[in-house]
């Protein structure tokens, strides 16, 4: 889905090869080496039909292969280990013109980002040859990423140049209707449906059934907290909220992260008992970002439990009220938005620790 829109790309074919290993671009100054360390490892190539007609589509395109795969538990999805891998055919035309041009390869690429820059300057490098009256040339094209350019490597063969063939050790392998239904039967659930089954079983929006369900391991840490605490709508909540930023900041999957789904359960019982605040618990998950410390540990070493004396909370309060006649003055007057002053207070000297609750009940009592 691009820009809202959803566009069907249908598959050519998928075929099983042996990996022959990866090139590496960064390691050596302009040069490239060659890492066989998954040489012989099965490799699936899928190849669509040339059906996508811009890079936005083209990312889009690839991040819902990488998903169904990794939800299908047959790929790690890991691009900057190589164990998935794009490559892009581009080809250009004008706008009257029926037929795609001459298209050129752009090998390996492992990044999304990478997947959109490069098409982008592909698009724009053949353009120029076209414009200046030469012709683009049938090849395999690398990207380099530090200089967001492509480059010649060999020139390109057609299909029938790779001399396939059958291979005569190899029987044919024929899959009755019966085995494949019973492969439909078991498949895992699928991202849409678990999107669905957030919605319509457990509540929770719209948006947030999207984000959790679009990663596997998102999923996987959404479902494994929710079974520690009976409030996976607060799960969902900070798991779209505080923990994505986290993510995003160290540009990590959460499977990669020191959040365990154990340590994360149990941040959100304490917040839904009632132990911590959910400001409190703001510094209690960084923490254990950190370093994975145990929820209760932290808690306790740095005495984080929530005030929930009421009797001492209004003490407070008083205290507060007492030291401030013009602000209080002023909120009797009409102005509504100090009461918010009057809880920072509060919450100031209790160090965060204060029932927020509690406190803008004590409050409103207090001030009338």
């Amino acid at each position: 889905m691009v820009d809202g829109k959803e566009k069907i790309i249908n598959i050519t074919r998928a075929h099983l090869e042996e990996d022959a290993g990866k090139s590496i671009h960064d390691l050596f100054e302009g040069e490239t080496g060659v890492d066989l360390n998954r040489a012989g490892t099965p490799l699936l190539e899928i190849v669509s039909e040339p059906e996508i007609s811009n890079a936005k589509e083209a990312v889009a395109y690839f991040k819902a292969v990488r998903q169904l795969v990794t939800f299908l538990d047959i790929c790690d999805g890991n691009m900057a280990q190589g164990s998935m891998r794009c490559d892009v055919n581009v080809s250009i035309k004008k706008t009257d013109d029926k037929e795609l041009g001459t298209r050129a390869e752009l090998k390996n690429i492992n990044s999304f980002k990478f997947i959109e820059k490069a098409i982008n300057y592909e698009i724009e490098r053949q353009i120029k040859v076209i414009e200046s009256g030469e012709s683009v040339v049938q090849e395999t094209r690398l990207y380099d990423s530090d200089k967001n350019e492509t480059r010649s490597m060999r020139s390109k063969e057609e299909a029938n140049d790779y001399r396939y063939f059958p291979c005569p050790d190899l029987l044919p392998v024929v899959i009755s209707d019966n085995e494949l239904q019973e492969i439909k039967d078991n498949l895992p659930e699928l991202p849409e449906e678990k999107e669905n089954r957030y919605v319509s079983e457990i509540g929770l929006e719209e948006s947030e059934a999207k984000i959790i369900s679009s990663s596997k391991t998102m999923a996987d840490m959404f479902e494994e907290a929710s079974g520690k605490t009976n409030n996976a709508k607060l799960v969902a909540k900070w798991l779209v909220g505080d923990v994505s930023a986290l993510l995003n900041k160290d540009n990590i999957e959460i499977d990669e992260s020191n959040l365990s789904p154990e340590n994360f359960g149990k941040l959100i019982e304490r917040i839904s008992d009632n132990t911590i605040s959910g400001k409190i618990a703001k510094s209690v998950i960084e923490e254990i970002w950190e370093n994975g410390t145990d929820v209760d540990e932290i808690i306790e070493t740095k005495g984080l439990v929530q005030i929930q004396d009421e009797s001492l909370l209004e003490e407070i309060a008083n205290k507060i009220i007492d030291s401030n006649p013009d602000q209080v003055a002023a909120y009797k007057g009409g102005k509504d938005k100090l009461f918010g002053f009057f809880v920072g207070q509060v919450m100031k000297e209790t160090q965060g620790k204060a029932n927020p609750k509690s406190v803008n009940n004590i409050l409103s009592r207090l001030l009338g």
